[in-house]
């Protein structure tokens, strides 16, 4: 079993930006690919990015590469998302979720093992 919280949701102005915190507690941290996704009312849950087990490889969504960077410290059992240059179309609540050692990148929500319970990022124009 993995805990997953995250953190840092909020609300900003378009432009700005957040860091997403995600603590994890239970087995081995570093075994789990991590993924971050984000859902708003009325559709289904969309990937944004994914980091591997030691963080060597990331992949993310085209709506958000350049603008968002993934990160892990496994020291800390933390996953990061880095958040700039927000804008409206990015309000949503954001999950962070955990992939046992499947292939990667794993970018659909089904293949993601262990969920948070999300944090809302609203981005006002």
């Amino acid at each position: 079993q993995v805990q997953l919280v995250e953190s840092g949701g909020g609300l900003v102005q378009a432009g700005g930006s957040l860091r997403l915190s995600c603590a994890a507690s239970g087995r081995a941290f570093s075994s789990y690919a991590m993924g971050w996704f984000r859902q708003v009312p009325g559709k289904e849950r969309e990937f944004v990015a994914t980091i591997s087990w030691t963080g060597a490889r990331t992949y993310y969504a085209d709506s958000v590469k350049g603008r968002f960077t993934i990160s892990r410290d496994n020291a800390k059992n933390t996953v990061f998302l880095q958040m700039s240059s927000l804008k409206p179309e990015d309000t949503a609540v954001y999950y962070c979720a955990a992939d046992y050692q499947d292939s990667f990148p794993v970018k659909e929500a089904r293949g993601y093992d262990y969920w948070g319970q999300g944090t809302q990022v609203t981005v006002s124009s």
